[in-house]
């Protein structure tokens, strides 16, 4: 089954998300954020790609970014030592993010401030903020610091000349809006009847059994990332042992 392939931008810019595998939490703590902020900072100085906004989750990351190296070398340099770490610290083993990052073009000025405006309010729609000020760690108050004339390490220039005041950008910000961007369009829940039926145009699924553990992980860590199926649905609808699609698909 190939992979849908990735939409390019033509400007370049991208809104990506990163999300924990089977929606696993990837920062338990603080101290997790640090150390990932420090990865993508350090990917961002090698890379040469440009940062405009950030916000961390518990168990998903979304970035606003203008491609310097190519896309998926900049999310590896920053997520393969951070996976390391993060192992390390808990004393797991195997992937800790999606294999295949998420991502949409950004082509025009006015979309890539409403994905800005969609990044910041993430903890206020996942009723962990009541405002944008309260939330730390995403990039809300660095852009306002910008505004401030403070050093940040954002790339603030096209969301300061878009909004020539902070408080045009806070006006902005803060209004009542119906964004939807990048993980709301991508949240169509697979039933298991439309998987079924896309698993029977490949043959091969109807005889995993009868492959090597190797062709068959591979089978079952391709439908996954292409589905986002839940390991207890892949268990389901493929027949195999829930720890079977586990080891698979990490």
């Amino acid at each position: 089954m190939a992979r849908q392939a990735r939409v390019k931008s033509a400007t370049g810019i991208y809104h990506v998300m990163l999300k924990g595998l089977d929606g696993r939490n990837i920062f338990l703590d603080d101290a997790d954020r640090s150390i990932f902020m420090e990865k993508l900072n350090k990917a961002r100085e090698i890379g040469g790609f440009e940062l405009y906004a950030y916000c961390l989750m518990d168990n998903h990351v979304h970035l606003l970014i203008k491609e310097g190296e190519e896309l998926g070398t900049s999310i590896k340099r920053m997520t393969v030592g951070y996976v390391q770490l993060h192992n390390n610290k808990y004393g797991r083993t195997g992937h800790l993010f999606q294999n295949r990052f998420n991502s949409e073009a950004v082509e025009d000025d006015l979309y890539l401030m409403t994905v800005v405006r969609y990044i910041h309010c993430n903890p206020i729609k996942a009723g962990i903020a009541s405002c944008l000020e309260e939330y730390p760690w995403s990039s809300y108050h660095q852009i306002r610091l910008a505004y401030q004339g403070k050093a940040t390490s954002l790339d603030s220039g096209i969301i300061k000349d878009y909004f020539p005041t902070e408080a045009d950008f806070i006006r902005f910000s803060e209004e009542e809006n119906q964004d939807e961007c990048l993980d709301n369009r991508s949240k169509t829940r697979w039933t298991d009847e439309r998987l079924t039926d896309l698993l029977s145009q490949n043959p091969e699924y109807r005889n995993l059994g009868e492959l090597s553990v190797d062709k068959r992980n591979q089978l079952i860590r391709q439908i996954q990332q292409e589905t986002g199926g839940s390991i207890r649905q892949l268990s389901r609808v493929l027949g195999l042992g829930k720890m079977m699609v586990e080891r698979a698909v990490k």
